[in-house]
């Protein structure tokens, strides 16, 4: 099983500016925490030169580490945010890949990822499924009590496909898979 920490930083960030400078055709705005998102003051974004005048609306034009398409509002972003802060931060690739997925539980009515259901189901990243299939009849002694000259005729192959109707797996980006239980 691989347990290494992501080689990448994981935090959720957005990059919130100023909506009325964007229509005016200027890029006024920053990177900041998603989790802190809906913290973040058009003060914030403009500094000393803060504009009182129609230029009160923020707006997520971009973001890292958050597993949506396009732009969002910081309300939303501050959710994601929050919610990937619920998870250690090794696990959040993990998290993102079952989220992109699109087979994933979520929170309520919305889009975010129910934490609880997913660590009920993550099993871990591996190099691959079939190594998660042979660690995980080792551990419920699948073998246990077969004679050694019996049990190498057991055809892995086949168990493993078998059991995968079972699991769902998605790639990590550092390298394997992500197997998570069908629950």
């Amino acid at each position: 099983m691989t347990t290494t920490t992501p080689a990448t930083d994981t935090t959720p960030r957005v990059w919130i500016g100023c909506l009325a400078c964007y229509n005016d055709g200027r890029l006024v705005g920053d990177w900041f925490d998603a989790a802190s998102a809906d913290e973040v003051t058009t003060y914030d974004v403009h500094g000393a030169h803060s504009r009182a005048d129609s230029h009160d609306e923020l707006w997520c034009f971009d973001h890292e580490n958050i597993p949506v398409r396009g732009e969002l509002d910081p309300l939303t972003a501050a959710a994601w945010g929050r919610c990937f802060a619920e998870v250690d931060e090794h696990l959040r690739p993990a998290l993102c890949a079952w989220v992109e997925s699109g087979d994933y539980v979520a929170e309520g009515t919305g889009d975010l990822p129910s934490v609880s259901d997913f660590e009920e189901r993550y099993a871990g990243s591996w190099d691959s499924f079939r190594e998660y299939a042979e660690q995980l009849a080792d551990d419920i002694g699948l073998l246990a009590d077969v004679p050694e000259d019996i049990a190498r005729y057991f055809d892995w192959r086949a168990w493993s496909r078998d059991l995968a109707f079972d699991y769902s797996t998605y790639d990590d980006p550092e390298g394997g898979v992500f197997v998570f239980r069908v629950l």
